[in-house]
Formats: C-alpha cells, sequence, structure tokens
C-alpha cells in the first residue's frame, strides 16, 4: 500500500463514501472496516465482482482488518462472490470435526443423538440449537475418546452402569453437572432411538439437586442500579434482580414483545409464550432504554429488544452476546445469582410452589426446591 490514503477511482471512492454511510454507529476512530475495504478497491478495482474468501483471507493477514461487515456490504452491492463454506454453522463444523476422531461405530451413535437433539428423530418437538449440542459435546469428548481408547469400547452398546459412575466419580460442581447432565442425554436419546438396549445411565444422579440456594446480602442489592451505568446494564440488572429471567432469555427480547403502552414483556420459550406484567420501575428502566437506542442506533433494524456497538448495526440482526450482559453487571454479581435471589425472596413470601410457577415460569420441582430452602419445615418428610 503506499503511504497516506491510496488513490482511488471515482467509483470506488463512491463505494467507500456509501459503505461509511450505512454503518452510522460505528465509532469515527474505528478504521478496522474502511482500512480493509479500501484495500480492497485499491488493488482490485470496483468494477468486478470480489470474491468473498479473498475478504477473509485478506482479514486474516492483520489483527487491524474486518472481513464480515465489508461482506455484507459487498453482498448488498451486488459486488461479493460468496463461498457457500464459509456459511456454515461454526458450531456444526466442530460437532462434525470431533466426529471424526471417534471410531466409526461410535461417530455414528453419537451422530444419532445430535439428529435426535435437532428433533429429527423419532418424535417431534422443539430443536436445540448447534451451540448448546457443542457445549455437551465438549463436556463429552474426553469420556467417549477414553472409553474408545484405553477402554477399547467400538460401540456405546458395551458401555456399563459402572463405566458411566466411573467417568463422573472425582468430579464436582458444575464439572459433574455437566458431564452427567450430557451422559443422560445422551443415552436417553440412544434408548430412544433403540439404538442400544438399556440406558445405563438412567439412574446417574446429576448433582446435589437438593442444595439450599444462596441469597445476596441486601446491602449489595440496594447499590446494584446505581452501580449499573448505562441504560442497558440497569434494565438488565431489573429483568434479572426483580422478574427473574435468565441470561438466555434476556439476550433474545424481542422489540416486538415490549408493549409499554399496557406495561407488559412478552418472553419466548419454545413454542411457548410467558408474560411478564412490569411494575413501575422495570417500566421506566425499559422505556430510557428504547429511547436510549432510538437515539443511539436510528437506523437500526435489529428484531432483538438488547443490542450493542456491533449488533445493532449488523445486517445479520443478530442477539446480543451473553459476555456483553454479564459485563454490564456490577462487579462481583451474576445473572444467576441474581434470578436466584429473586425467587428465593418470593418464596419467603409466599411459600406458594403454584404462585412461583405462574410468576417466573419455573417447573414444580425447582418451584418445590425454592419453597424448601425457605421453608423446610413444610417439605420435611414426618417421622414414622
Amino acid at each position: 500500500m503506499p503511504s497516506g490514503e491510496p488513490p482511488l477511482t471515482e467509483t470506488a471512492q463512491y463505494l467507500l463514501e456509501e459503505f461509511t454511510r450505512h454503518r452510522p454507529g460505528q465509532r469515527p476512530n474505528y478504521r478496522k472496516n474502511t482500512r480493509t475495504l479500501t484495500i480492497l478497491l485499491y488493488w482490485l478495482g470496483a468494477e468486478t465482482a470480489v470474491f468473498e474468501r479473498d475478504v477473509h483471507d485478506l482479514a486474516r493477514i492483520d489483527v487491524n482488518l474486518a472481513a464480515k461487515p465489508v461482506c455484507q456490504f459487498l453482498r448488498a452491492q451486488g459486488l461479493l462472490v460468496e463461498d457457500p463454506d464459509l456459511h456454515r454453522d461454526a458450531d456444526l463444523v466442530w460437532i462434525e470435526s470431533t466426529l471424526t476422531t471417534l471410531p466409526e461405530l461410535v461417530a455414528s451413535e453419537v451422530g444419532t443423538w445430535v439428529k435426535v437433539m435437532r428433533e429429527q428423530g423419532r418424535r417431534e418437538g422443539e430443536p436445540r440449537g448447534y451451540d448448546g449440542i457443542r457445549r455437551y459435546l465438549m463436556m463429552l469428548q474426553p469420556t467417549l475418546t477414553a472409553w474408545t481408547t484405553t477402554a477399547s469400547v467400538d460401540s456405546l452398546r458395551e458401555i456399563t452402569k459402572e463405566q458411566v459412575e466411573n467417568a463422573v466419580d472425582g468430579l464436582s460442581g458444575y464439572a459433574r453437572r455437566g458431564l452427567a447432565t450430557a451422559l443422560r442425554s445422551l443415552f436417553r436419546a440412544l434408548k430412544r432411538e433403540r439404538v442400544i438396549f438399556r440406558n445405563p445411565a438412567r439412574d446417574l444422579l446429576v448433582g446435589d439437586l437438593k442444595g439450599i440456594p444462596k441469597s445476596i446480602p441486601s446491602d449489595i442489592l440496594m447499590r446494584l442500579l446505581d452501580q449499573a451505568t448505562t441504560p442497558l446494564g440497569r434494565l438488565v440488572v431489573a429483568l434479572a434482580s426483580i422478574h427473574a429471567l435468565p441470561g438466555h432469555e434476556i439476550r433474545t427480547l424481542h422489540t416486538t414483545g415490549l408493549d409499554l403502552s399496557r406495561g407488559t414483556l412478552e418472553v419466548r420459550r419454545g413454542l411457548l409464550r410467558h408474560t411478564l406484567y412490569l411494575e413501575e420501575l422495570t417500566h421506566q428502566l425499559a422505556a430510557d432504554w428504547t429511547t436510549y437506542r432510538h437515539l443511539r442506533w436510528p437506523t437500526s433494524a435489529n428484531p432483538y429488544l438488547l443490542v450493542s456497538q456491533k449488533t445493532a448495526v449488523d445486517p445479520d440482526h443478530p442477539a446480543v452476546s451473553i459476555g456483553t450482559l454479564r459485563a454490564a453487571l456490577p462487579k462481583g454479581l451474576t445473572l444467576a445469582g441474581l434470578r436466584q435471589d429473586r425467587i428465593l425472596n418470593e418464596a419467603l413470601e409466599s411459600a406458594d410452589p403454584l404462585k412461583l410457577m405462574r410468576l417466573f415460569g419455573i417447573t414444580e420441582q425447582t418451584a418445590m426446591r425454592y419453597v424448601g430452602a425457605d421453608h423446610p419445615e413444610r417439605t420435611a418428610k414426618l417421622p414414622r
């Protein structure tokens, strides 16, 4: 590249100006995108289409170059030759790559489990995302590798109950719970599809489900909204600590689900819908956020209620990442902790599991667990 601003043709300069105009939300000093497009236009010109693979190869040369926004712009202008391999789901690619490391029969059986998770098996239902399947498979991978190498297992039909229990022995906390949950999911799906004759993980304990949930100290809760410095952070705190929404539901809320005139917010849970009735504080915070979002990104067409610097102007309209939500929280707090504290507080006041189920949309077992934590005398077994 020549020093300074490279010379561009009139057509190329027009495209560069259009690109800047179509991304008004980006920071003025954020030159990854414009620099990438400038290099492409300087070397290739603006009269011919650009191969998508070339844009991604260029972005790998330098961390100060970006491929995705440039490809989106060129595609909209009809100047991009797309590469289908680049549009495959990254989690699906990882899953397929992992299956190739397993013996053929075991890989086929695990592939059957993946199809069941995607609801392509004998029963219909809501399909799981490839990102969730990848998390499960990441937990299963060391165990599957150990069985096929150390134990010389050729098929999951050979796995016994003792081998499953030995796989989780020595683990504790989230590691044990995650592996146990993944093992139960794997063998339950294979039993349902009649790939195996018996389920060796049927009686496997997932974890200490009788543990007492812990609350957050009241003095910390009082300072939450003061510590959240952004409209996004304050709304996230309210949704987690007042309405007990989990993180994955907060990030996927839709703008069409918010009705400020009626004071309601619709939460999508698969094929079901759960309606939140907003009290005065959350209603005001939701109004503040929508006003801020409109002023900050007036041209954003992202359908999700919560957006970030990147997702607001992304033509693919992705949901905000869970990391963005966590970063908006005051230091030392988690979304799960805020949600747990809210349900605990309601269970202490009402001791009514049906009310908890209606208010928060939780299951019967979860509601009884919270009631038992606050009122152990109501769930204790009577002596004979």
